[in-house]
């Protein structure tokens, strides 16, 4: 079960950061384009149920659906897009534009090795919201370039991701932070107890898998089905 005290207590974290990003004008996002404060990023295995986590995020939260490929994509994707819409969340979908199209999101998500194809989709889809993953100092700077909305820079602490490298540390984090032209997100290993480890770093807001969940899974990681977004675009 998902449970609504660690979402508050998440966003709570995250929207402190946001405010001291705006004061400190660290914060890129404006008015009419404004990201949230505090992202859910699904995962088949660590959060199994996305639905019951959305579900407790406060209004205004944001959502970023990776299918992985999985048969029930839509389906699932479809009665996240109406949950969103019903409780004011946004909705990006991981790596597959073709399915943010299908179900009505806000924007996709990219991970690194895709975030080049950040342009195509703006002149496509101009409208859309588009972040993406950076784990290292040359794509934090690439984001950039790439003029994407926000950057997810991980795992800044130890992360039960099976493709998790070596933890940042909030150090290391805030000196990557400092290299970049938009938003930056913190995401990996973060919590309620480990956000505030973070304050100083100039991290716009807090991205979480599990630590918006009171207890973490401990079944086997499938193998998982990429989307291949240049067969899309």
């Amino acid at each position: 079960m998902a449970s609504k005290s660690e979402a508050e207590a998440l966003a709570r974290a995250a929207a402190t950061l946001g405010r001291r990003a705006a004061r400190e004008k660290r914060d890129a996002r404006s008015a009419d384009t404004r990201l949230p404060d505090l992202w859910f990023v699904t995962d088949p295995v660590r959060t199994p149920d996305p639905l019951a986590v959305a579900e407790t995020l406060p209004r205004g939260s944001g959502v970023i659906y990776r299918a992985f490929g999985a048969a029930d994509a839509e389906t699932v994707g479809r009665t996240l897009a109406a949950l969103a819409r019903r409780r004011g969340l946004m909705l990006l979908v991981g790596a597959d534009p073709v399915l943010a199209r299908r179900i009505g999101a806000h924007g996709v998500h990219l991970p690194q090795r895709l975030m080049h194809l950040a342009p195509r989709l703006r002149a496509r889809w101009p409208q859309w919201r588009l972040s993406c993953a950076a784990h290292d100092a040359r794509a934090v700077v690439a984001a950039g370039r790439l003029r994407v909305d926000a950057v997810l820079l991980s795992p800044v602490f130890p992360s039960r991701s099976p493709s998790a490298t070596r933890p940042l540390g909030p150090l290391r984090f805030a000196s990557l932070v400092a290299l970049a032209r938009v938003p930056v997100y913190a995401l990996g290993g973060v919590d309620a107890i480990t956000a505030r480890r973070l304050g100083l770093t100039g991290a716009v807001g807090l991205a979480a898998v599990d630590g918006l969940t009171p207890r973490a899974s401990t079944t086997r990681i499938p193998a998982q089905t990429e989307a291949c977004l240049s067969d899309l675009l």
